[in-house]
């Protein structure tokens, strides 16, 4: 069954569904998605979206947006992308309210603003109040703002297939169209347009503890691996500090923005050692290293593997109206009352800043030179346009969501004119079929659910918050192990309709394609940055790593190279040269 749109995304979180709301107006859009739209993984971010509107910090300014988020990544963004996100942060946002997301407010009604980690005023004097919320459900009402909108504009939406392969002209470096699986009614499916997006999320399912939803397994990164196209920075995972103890279930930075406190087995608030300036709003991966340090050294609370988060002395009253959910989950996944006592947390795979090469203009690169493809873009975590380097400020996903998610959508409606449509390959089925009937016939004696769980274990006590030569080299083995493993799979269910085990198989094929890319990198990168700690090479090495990596896999082996140096320099600003990463 072949499907023919304008342009085609995959994902409708809320870079998916911001761009389909810009295209819509225009021009057939569709949007295919693993589950129904308004339950993406967008909808799970708590603390808030930035932006310098100076509600409340009156002084506060982009160019110290932008100064906080070149900083934060260790100096490994793309200067020019950052400055274009955060001068147009203000008009993003406030776009989301005239379209009715409905922000908490101050006392003169304007949107309300809390500080978040990294976000300072005067290049790093205090604390800024930047981060623009709706109690602690800011991803929930913003993806649902958008899902009313995409109604508004007609998009059309394919709930629940998932995506099987990029249909990919190599030759002319042209997308050309999708293949998926129906998840309701089992079959294939071909979807074929001018343009193709992707805004398909992060990859936390690599990782044992995470606060990713458990759809979120880096497909967007596979397909684009096996079409031949390299991915970007993928050593770089953030690891976010406060995630509750076993489960990994998100607890909001916006906790320690209300003003909650980190403490060890002793009752000390230790960030005051790591640093003093900021404290409990430093950068993630600063705090999930402190975090780490703390638990390694035998002070986690009764010698085991979490630290305290206590909230308790902001009051009941402050907490049910600013952090409603955190004090639900707290109750209800932990087991504690947080108006009474502290919430145990840890450090909890997160966000991925690296992904599929683009530009500021959303457009897929494709060499080291950042030569674009054609008919090719993607937005939000999938992507790495690199306004996040080496490490992610809170706040600041949602507002890169929105934003080039809203820049892919214009840059889309300038480029479909130009755009012809392209020629259906022969063969344009082939691999997805190949894999599905693969999947369906194997008989082996290995369960998807024992190599997931291995690889998710691994990858977090060998490649997590701290990283060295001879675990990663261990790790390296590992994946490959599981890679030859998983050609050795059987599943249970053979039927058409509602295969959750062959769903739980791609997804899992997908998790082995990139994970690779992720070990590889960091044995390649021997110097610590941002969310990549090596002990073995503990310093900074702006001589030699600061540029990005690009991996992809040639004949099954994988080929790692640097691009350019980074872009140190904005489109208006002169730019911050790197310096030491203190707090």
């Amino acid at each position: 069954m072949i499907h023919r749109h304008d342009v085609i995304i995959v994902g409708a979180g809320l870079a998916g569904s911001r761009a389909a709301v810009e295209i819509g107006q225009i021009a057939d859009v569709a949007v295919l998605s693993k589950v129904y739209p308004s339950r993406s993984h967008s909808g799970a971010a708590q603390g808030g979206v930035a932006a310098t509107l100076a509600n409340i910090s009156k002084t506060d300014r982009w160019e110290f947006h932008m100064f906080d988020t070149v900083k934060g990544s260790d100096y490994l963004g793309d200067q020019d992308a950052i400055e274009m996100m955060v001068r147009e942060a203000p008009e993003t946002v406030i776009e989301m309210e005239h379209w009715g997301c409905p922000f908490s407010r101050t006392e003169e009604g304007k949107i309300a603003q809390r500080k978040f980690g990294g976000h300072t005023l005067e290049y790093g004097k205090e604390p800024a109040l930047r981060a623009c919320y709706s109690a602690d459900y800011t991803g929930h009402v913003l993806l649902h703002t958008l899902h009313e909108q995409c109604l508004k504009q007609n998009v059309h939406f394919y709930s629940e297939f998932q995506v099987l392969s990029l249909i990919y002209d190599g030759t002319n470096h042209r997308a050309v169209g999708l293949v998926a699986w129906d998840m309701v009614n089992g079959g294939l499916h071909t979807f074929y347009g001018k343009a193709i997006m992707f805004g398909t999320g992060g990859y936390g399912r690599a990782f044992a503890i995470t606060s990713n939803a458990h759809a979120n397994t880096g497909d967007g990164l596979a397909l684009v691996l096996r079409a031949g196209l390299p991915v970007q920075d993928l050593e770089f995972v953030q690891f976010h500090p406060t995630g509750l103890w076993r489960s990994g279930i998100l607890v909001t930075e916006g906790a320690r923005g209300e003003g909650g406190h980190l403490k060890n087995k002793e009752g000390r608030r230790f960030m005051e050692d790591y640093a003093p300036t900021l404290m409990e709003l430093a950068p993630r991966d600063m705090v999930a290293r402190a975090m780490q340090t703390e638990i390694d050294e035998g002070r986690g609370i009764d010698g085991k593997d979490y630290i305290h988060l206590d909230v308790s002395h902001l009051g009941e009253e402050r907490l049910r109206e600013r952090l409603p959910q955190i004090s639900d989950l707290a109750m209800n996944f932990a087991g504690v009352n947080p108006f009474k006592e502290p919430i145990p947390i840890q450090p909890t795979a997160h966000y991925s800043m690296g992904g599929i090469p683009a530009n500021a203009n959303c457009r897929v690169t494709f060499d080291e030179g950042r030569t674009e493809t054609t008919g090719f873009y993607a937005a939000g975590e999938c992507s790495c346009i690199s306004v996040h380097g080496a490490n992610r400020l809170g706040t600041n996903s949602l507002l890169e969501a929105l934003l080039f998610g809203r820049r892919a959508g214009k840059q889309i409606v300038e480029d479909l004119p130009h755009l012809d449509w392209p020629e259906l390959p022969a063969e344009y089925e082939e691999a997805a079929k190949e894999e599905v009937d693969r999947i369906f016939s194997s008989s082996g004696d290995e369960k998807v659910g024992k190599i997931r769980e291995e690889l998710q274990q691994t990858m977090m006590d060998d490649c997590g918050v701290f990283r060295t030569k001879e675990q990663l080299e261990k790790q390296r083995e590992r994946v490959h192990e599981f890679e030859e493993r998983f050609k050795n799979i059987t599943i249970d269910d053979k039927s058409q309709r509602f295969n959750t085990d062959l769903l739980e198989a791609i997804e899992l094929s997908h998790l082995l394609e990139f994970s690779g890319a992720i070990v590889e990198g960091a044995l390649l990168r021997e110097e610590s940055r941002g969310g990549h700690f090596r002990k073995d090479f503990p310093k900074r090495n702006d001589d030699k790593f600061l540029r990005h990596t690009l991996a992809r896999r040639e004949n099954g082996a994988w080929k790692l190279t640097f691009d350019k140096e980074v872009i140190l320099k904005g489109v208006y600003h002169e730019g911050f040269e790197p310096m030491e990463r203190k707090y």
